[in-house]
């Protein structure tokens, strides 16, 4: 395996993943290509500097006034003790013990398992460190998150009683169930699009992926673990982190590009 240019990981479809189609992607992508001859260090701090600056006024303004309507008590807050009762009134014990063994999938146990078997069988079927370094550091991003959000907040869980055991005890703002899940399969999701050649498989894939990161949050809802806040500041929060990821990959890609047609022009001439 090498950390150079696979051009499988170049295109969604026919998407050209180093083509960028809005003027501030292009600005981006630019500026790394002029700060190319910089030390690695110093573009990749700068290019991250300035994606978490661009994601940060606009995908997680949505989490903003999430966190302002649990502080509050109104807003969007208003809906997380209709949605559990809602939630209260089609349990069953089967529904429970189905949606308790889902749930545990994205846990601190399940997740971790089930990301680094689907990331070594990536790695090693297509030959590439690409799906080991960006799950690293999706996990690595979503545990911080996760972490400081519970520390910030310290928001209380909803009533033992209305919870399906086993219960937990930790902070409930934001969902870390939630949130780990939405990185970590819309990394692998992203980087498996990157691979897939039929339109329908993508689409498919993608259907799933959303599916699968819906289900998960709701079920933290349904079993009484997390309040409908919790999960939507998560669904944000890992959206914003996913979207950090995938442009920073596509950034790499073009630099690699970019140095590969100067390598190109220079044995031309």
């Amino acid at each position: 395996m090498d950390l150079q240019r696979r051009p499988f990981e170049e295109t969604i479809g026919e998407r050209d993943l180093t083509h960028w189609r809005t003027p501030a992607g292009r600005s981006l992508a630019r500026a790394v290509t002029r700060a190319s001859t910089w030390t690695l260090g110093t573009w990749v701090l700068l290019a991250t500097l300035a994606l978490g600056l661009l994601v940060t006024l606009t995908l997680t303004a949505g989490a903003a006034e999430t966190y302002e309507a649990v502080v509050a008590g109104d807003g969007v807050a208003g809906l997380d003790r209709p949605v559990l009762d809602l939630a209260l009134s089609h349990r069953s014990a089967g529904l429970d013990s189905a949606l308790t063994t889902f749930t545990d999938i994205g846990g601190p146990v399940g997740m971790p398992v089930l990301s680094l078997a689907l990331v070594a069988i990536a790695a090693l079927t297509w030959r590439s460190w690409a799906p080991l370094l960006l799950t690293v550091l999706a996990a690595a991003g979503s545990l911080a998150m996760t972490i400081l959000g519970k520390q910030l907040v310290g928001r209380v869980r909803p009533p033992l009683a209305d919870a399906v055991p086993p219960y937990e005890h930790s902070a409930s703002f934001p969902s870390g169930h939630t949130l780990n899940t939405t990185v970590i399969i819309g990394v692998l999701t992203y980087l498996l699009l990157t691979h897939l050649h039929r339109k329908r498989t993508r689409t498919l894939v993608l259907v799933l992926a959303v599916l699968w990161v819906a289900a998960m949050g709701l079920s933290r809802v349904f079993l009484g673990h997390h309040w409908f806040t919790d999960v939507v500041c998560g669904w944000l929060l890992g959206l914003a982190w996913v979207t950090v990821l995938v442009t920073c990959h596509r950034l790499w890609l073009t630099l690699v590009r970019h140095h590969s047609r100067r390598t190109d022009e220079r044995v031309a001439a």
